[in-house]
């Protein structure tokens, strides 16, 4: 049973404005610099130090080096879902407002983003809506399941479901496929390790690209043309 006390740590550490801008920019699945993050957040480098020190202390984040760099980020994929969960009960409880229309990174965030190792936002949601219709995948409230023919589908793509996925290349131990609620759309995308290895293949294979600063990727020509013959799915 987590205690109360610890309750409130993560809940403090995620709720400080500097510090849940760290977090949201390292939902993209990368290592940051403490500089990079100080300049997301819209601090100095040392104030973004102590944030940085309190979150790897608590677990949140990770820290690697190279050379005479270090570079943060999450700690696990239940950290990113944890963040993805906030933003999507925050987004539901923040008052209601005039529309307003928003730019182009807004709507491109909306489409296809990556969510921690994953893909969210209208193309994300797609994927798990194609493989679920096909009878690819099975989803129900919190988890979630393969299919004999997914496995075959995504053999048949290059995908392997046995490729070792953590960073110290063995198979990861987190589940193969569970649902992750989008908070964009309202409905979930895939994350485990399926979702992770769909994602890694789409960049590999040049189906997507990233976006410069934000969370957002663009679907290449090529990714339209795969995602069109392999799952049945056209997204702008």
């Amino acid at each position: 049973m987590v205690s109360t006390a610890m309750f409130a740590e993560i809940a403090t550490l995620a709720g400080d404005p500097a510090r849940a801008a760290m977090l949201n920019a390292l939902m993209d699945g990368r290592a940051l610099t403490a500089t990079e993050l100080a300049s997301v957040a819209g601090i100095t480098p040392q104030t973004a130090s102590g944030h940085l020190n309190r979150m790897t202390t608590a677990g949140l984040l990770a820290v690697e080096k190279q050379g005479r760099h270090r570079y943060h980020r999450l700690a696990a994929p239940t950290i990113a879902q944890m963040v993805e969960s906030i933003m999507q009960v925050a987004s539901t409880l923040q008052p209601q407002r005039k529309r307003v229309a928003t730019g182009p990174r807004d709507a491109a965030l909306r489409t296809a983003r990556t969510c921690y190792d994953h893909l969210a936002g209208q193309l994300g949601v797609a994927l798990a809506d194609a493989l679920v219709d096909a009878g690819h995948a099975e989803l129900d409230g919190d988890v979630g399941a393969i299919t004999e023919s997914g496995v075959k589908l995504f053999s048949s793509l290059g995908i392997d479901l046995d490729r070792p996925t953590d960073r110290g290349g063995r198979r990861s131990a987190r589940v193969l496929c569970r649902p992750c609620l989008d908070w964009s759309e309202r409905r979930p995308h895939l994350a485990g390790r399926i979702g992770a290895a769909l994602c890694t293949h789409a960049f590999e294979h040049n189906w997507i690209r990233r976006v410069d600063g934000t969370r957002a990727v663009s679907i290449t020509p090529r990714g339209q043309q795969a995602l069109r013959s392999s799952f049945g799915i056209t997204l702008p």
